[in-house]
């Protein structure tokens, strides 16, 4: 299973309740119904982070980290195969652009990142 990783960081002029909402209520509606399911997407899911309190909680003894991330959304794909032929197909990229066009609304990408990847289980 493949798992897309979306860091974002929420536009200098929102509240983080405000990305948060927009996020949430308005950005998954934003293409038409079909469009998780053209895209193969598997699972979707919107991570949203904790109070600082437990950030530093987790930081310990680590310096120099970057800024804290304004939340990740994850999705899953079956694998590389069907990413690439999922997502290389008109109607694919036409729900890319829309949720992109969206994205305008609230992601910061100048700050916000994308990781795509394959997990590693450690621990069940």
């Amino acid at each position: 299973m493949l798992k897309i990783s979306y860091l974002m960081r929420r536009l200098p002029h929102l509240s983080l309740e405000e990305f948060q909402s927009y996020w949430s209520e308005k950005h998954p509606q934003a293409a038409p119904e079909d469009a998780f399911s053209t895209l193969g997407v598997k699972r979707y899911v919107q991570v949203l982070p904790l109070d600082s309190n437990a950030r530093d909680l987790v930081i310990g003894p680590r310096t120099g980290l970057i800024e804290p991330f304004d939340g990740m959304a994850e999705l899953w794909v079956e694998s590389i195969e069907a990413l690439k032929s999922n997502w290389s197909t008109e109607k694919a990229k036409e729900y890319l652009e829309i949720f992109f066009a969206d994205e305008q609304n609230f992601v910061d990408w100048t700050r916000s990142t994308i990781l795509v990847s394959e997990e590693n289980v450690v621990i069940q």
